[in-house]
């Protein structure tokens, strides 16, 4: 154990469930909460505080997307926002790009950054504050949330998009458009029928509920029956063919976490007990194809397959060693693709979520899985030289990261792959061509159909036609009875005709 070695040594959340949005908390104010519970974590606040030299915060969803903007104002600068509130003066102030993967993409890279010596104490936190800011916006309630600091900013910006013009143009690049469309996949890989499948989702499911029912820090603690989440109702109305409600990420929320990482040597120097160090073991992160119709498969994701097994390489243990699990659970396709892709049953017995789940616990955008480290690391040092394993998604089953921690300490110096080796592993793997003008008989690989409140409202096709193969999305007629036949009747594989108008795509089921 040498003393660069990266640990992780406090951790903190906050939950703000206050309905009233004059007297909440903006979403650097959450954030700062969380980090100062963070800093209480490690049993040296004062100290730690002013050792931090480093602040990242992941990107908000109102910085992340037009479609999530709103008229509040915002923090200039996020890092320093919450750096004031603590007490803290970093060096890198840093903003992330978008995607549920940035929180463990952080500790990856910030742990090869405190080895290397660039970096010496770290603290890495979220939020976001959008119960508020909607309970404002019924309420005709002006908020103001501007924030300006002085200071640098590395500003990584949203990021790449993964999911092309068109696709949006077809409604696919909305989440809770496009995840139904990996369930599908998955239900015909099965071989299940649609009522089959629904109740393996209930299933799936139900025990998450269970876990948010006894976690403080949930938004939604009520433990529901596998038919209570998959059975629609007032309560649990359809979101998109085959979810209701209760199977989607819900965003709903006012949440922040926040983890702080050190090496040995520094966490030594500052008289941080080690019964409070965790150690990275396996780290390795992917992404899959560039835009939803840019993969082999809808049912599996290679970049998550390989990403993950890279991380079990380097902590040197399998599946089999693991004793805390936290899988990315934004809907059940996400955590059916990542089971599958480490070997986990689906109703493994230690559980797959420590939090409760995105439906359940909550989905704080991007942020997600910070509040699973937060999670992990009492487990841990309960359990000492027991392991967690952490899995983040982000985009569209697109970008993978995965972490695997124990108290126990890593051997040598710590050294992460390369992660273009990784990538270049996904890369290799050829994917279908696609067709952004298709015209003639075709297949549907994979569909949905997208609700309003008051009704099913689109119909979304991933095809492929007959004579060349080639990919392409596409919309179905939009009057109710063609919406309520897709609905009724397993139309995977089913034949029809598609054409092109304009750059939009109709398919007609035959």
């Amino acid at each position: 154990m040498e003393d660069s070695t990266p640990i992780i040594i406090g951790g903190g959340q906050f939950t703000q469930k206050t309905n009233d949005p004059l007297t909440a908390l903006p979403p650097m104010g959450i954030a700062a909460e969380a980090a100062k519970a963070a800093l209480a974590d490690t049993g040296q606040a004062a100290v730690v505080a002013s050792a931090i030299d480093t602040i990242a915060i992941v990107r908000i969803f109102p910085d992340s997307s037009p479609r999530r903007m709103h008229g509040f104002g915002r923090a200039n600068n996020p890092p320093r926002a919450v750096a004031r509130r603590i007490g803290a003066n970093p060096r890198n102030a840093i903003y992330s790009n978008v995607g549920g993967q940035s929180p463990q993409a952080l500790v990856s890279e910030m742990a090869e950054r405190i080895t290397a010596g660039d970096v010496e104490m770290v603290l890495l936190g979220g939020a976001e504050s959008i119960k508020t800011q909607r309970n404002a916006a019924r309420q005709g309630i002006e908020l103001d949330w501007s924030e300006h600091d002085e200071g640098s900013q590395e500003d990584r910006t949203p990021g790449v998009m993964f999911a092309s013009n068109q696709e949006l143009q077809h409604g696919i690049g909305i989440p809770v458009n496009t995840y139904p469309l990996f369930e599908q996949a998955m239900r015909g890989h099965l071989g299940n029928s649609i009522a089959d499948h629904r109740a393996v989702m209930g299933k799936l499911f139900a025990p998450f509920t269970q876990v948010a029912a006894k976690n403080p820090y949930a938004y939604y603690p009520t433990e529901r029956t596998a038919e209570q989440l998959v059975t629609p109702s007032d309560e649990n109305r359809w979101i998109a063919f085959p979810y209701p409600k209760w199977l989607v990420a819900q965003d709903n929320i006012d949440q922040g976490a926040s983890i702080i990482l050190t090496s040995v040597g520094k966490a030594r120097e500052l008289g941080i007990d080690p019964s409070k160090w965790v150690f990275i073991h396996g780290v390795s992160e992917a992404k899959e194809g560039t835009t939803v119709l840019d993969r082999e498969k809808f049912h599996a994701s290679n970049a998550l397959r390989i990403n993950t097994g890279r991380a079990f390489d380097m902590a040197g243990i399998g599946i089999d060693d693991i004793s805390f699990i936290d899988i990315y659970s934004c809907f059940t396709a996400a955590v059916e693709q990542a089971c599958d892709a480490v070997g986990l049953a689906w109703d493994d017995p230690r559980g797959l979520t420590l939090t409760g789940g995105l439906p359940y616990f909550g989905g704080p955008g991007n942020n997600y899985t910070m509040h699973g480290f937060v999670e992990m690391l009492p487990r841990l040092r309960a359990n000492p030289g027991s392991y967690a394993l952490i899995t983040a998604n982000g985009g569209y089953i697109s970008k993978h990261a995965t972490g695997i921690y124990s108290t126990s300490p890593t051997e040598g110096t710590w050294q992460r792959e390369d992660p273009s080796i990784c990538q270049a592993e996904v890369d290799a793997i050829a994917r279908p061509a696609v067709d952004e003008a298709p015209t003639g008989p075709a297949t549907i690989e994979t569909y949905t159909v997208v609700h309003s409140r008051t009704g099913p409202a689109s119909g979304i096709i991933i095809g492929r036609l007959n004579e060349s193969g080639a990919r392409f999305c596409a919309n179905t007629p939009d009057d109710l009875d063609s919406l309520n036949n897709l609905m009724a009747q397993d139309s995977l594989g089913r034949p029809g005709t598609v054409s092109t108008d304009d750059g939009m795509n109709m398919f007609v089921p035959d």
